[in-house]
C-alpha cells in the first residue's frame, strides 16, 4: 500500500512506509495534480489557466482567494512562506477538512468552475 506525504522541501512523495490519514482530495490538493485550471493548461488539457472568477486556478487560489470558495478560505501565505504554509495545512486536520469542503463544493457546482 502506498501513502502520500509532504517533504520538508514542499514536494509531495509516495512511500510504502509512512501512513497518513489523507484521503484522495488531500493528495490531489497537495500534489496540485487535479481539476485545477493551471494544472490542466500545463498539460494542454485546457486552453486557459484561469478560474471562472478571473484568478489563476491553482490549488492555493481555491483555498485562499477564489470568490466561490470563500466559505473555506484560509489566510494566504506570503510567497516566500508558501512551502511552510503547505506543511502547516497538511498537518492540520481542520485545514484539511476545509480543503475537502472546497473539493465537495467544486464537485457539486462544476458549472461555476468552467474557465471564462
Amino acid at each position: 500500500m502506498l501513502f502520500g506525504y509532504l517533504q520538508d522541501d514542499g514536494t509531495f512523495r509516495l512511500s510504502e512506509e509512512t501512513p497518513t490519514n489523507w484521503i484522495r482530495e488531500d493528495v490531489i490538493f497537495f500534489s496540485q495534480h487535479g481539476p485545477f485550471p493551471a494544472y490542466l493548461k500545463r498539460f494542454h488539457l485546457s486552453d486557459s489557466d484561469y478560474c471562472s472568477c478571473g484568478g489563476i486556478g491553482t490549488a492555493l487560489h481555491y483555498a485562499t482567494e477564489c470568490i466561490y470558495t470563500v466559505s473555506w478560505h484560509m489566510r494566504k501565505p506570503a510567497p516566500n512562506l508558501e512551502q511552510e504554509w503547505l506543511k502547516s495545512v497538511a498537518n492540520n486536520l481542520v485545514s484539511r477538512q476545509k480543503i475537502r469542503g472546497i473539493f465537495e463544493f467544486i464537485k457539486e457546482n462544476r458549472d461555476l468552475f468552467r474557465p471564462p
